[in-house]
């Protein structure tokens, strides 16, 4: 299952999770996978896109970040899924 994460740093912004980032890496748990991500131009908001089948494992991750970072977690599909799916209803 595809999740799209957004992050809302919090008071020092990007530095701070750029620096533990570089540190200790993205300490990820094993069957939480890191796809692909994206920086707004302002280092305040960033978007990733992850996989995994059991969506608990974001407890562990976003515990580690809490104190620099407020989550949303969004199950999201492929366009292609999405067109497949609504397929039947157009």
């Amino acid at each position: 299952m595809l999740y799209m994460v957004v992050e809302h740093f919090k008071s020092a912004g990007a530095i701070d999770v750029y620096r533990r980032s570089k540190e200790k890496g993205r300490m990820l748990p094993d069957g939480l996978n890191y796809v692909s991500s994206w920086v707004d131009l302002k280092f305040t908001t960033c978007f990733q896109l992850m996989e995994t089948e059991d969506k608990q494992l974001f407890d562990k991750w976003t515990k580690q970040w809490e104190d620099l970072v407020e989550f949303e977690i969004i199950p999201v599909r492929t366009s292609a899924e999405a067109m497949q799916d609504i397929a039947p209803r157009l």
